[in-house]
C-alpha cells in the first residue's frame, strides 16, 4: 500500500541517510515528499524548503535533531499525518507526547530498516 511520506530534513548529500530514505521510498512506490533546507533534488524530486503546504500526508519520517524539531512542531501536526517515524537521533519524547494527544501513531524505528523488512 503506497504512504504518502513527507522526509524531513532531506538532503541532496548521497552520503546522508534521509538522501538514502529518499531513493528507497520511492523505489518502494511511495509518493514522497523532500523536505530540507538547501534546494536540490533527490531521485528525480525537488526538495521544499521552509514549511510546504502539503495534502494527505500518512507519514512524516524525521531525519532533523530534537533541537532543529522545535520550529516544526506546528507544521508538523498542523499536517495531521497518520504517523510520525522518529528515526535514530531524533527521538523526541515532548513531539512525540504532542502527537500521541492527537491521535497520529508515533513509531521509534529506522525507515529503511522498515524498508527493507517489508513492515513500512
Amino acid at each position: 500500500m503506497q504512504k504518502k511520506t513527507l522526509v524531513l530534513g532531506a538532503s541532496t548529500k548521497p552520503e546522508r541517510v534521509s538522501h538514502t530514505a529518499v531513493k528507497r521510498l520511492k523505489n518502494a512506490g511511495h509518493e514522497v515528499v523532500p523536505q530540507g533546507i538547501r534546494a536540490g533534488a533527490v531521485a528525480g524530486i525537488d526538495i521544499l524548503q521552509g514549511q510546504p503546504d502539503v495534502q494527505d500526508i500518512d507519514t512524516i519520517t524525521l531525519y532533523l535533531n530534537p533541537q532543529r524539531q522545535e520550529e516544526y512542531y506546528d507544521y508538523i501536526l498542523g499536517l495531521k499525518p497518520k504517523r510520525i517515524i522518529f528515526n535514530p537521533g531524533t527521538e523526541n519524547p515532548e513531539l512525540a507526547k504532542l502527537a500521541r494527544e492527537q491521535g497520529i501513531e508515533v513509531e521509534i524505528a529506522c525507515t529503511l530498516v522498515m524498508l527493507s523488512l517489508g513492515v513500512y
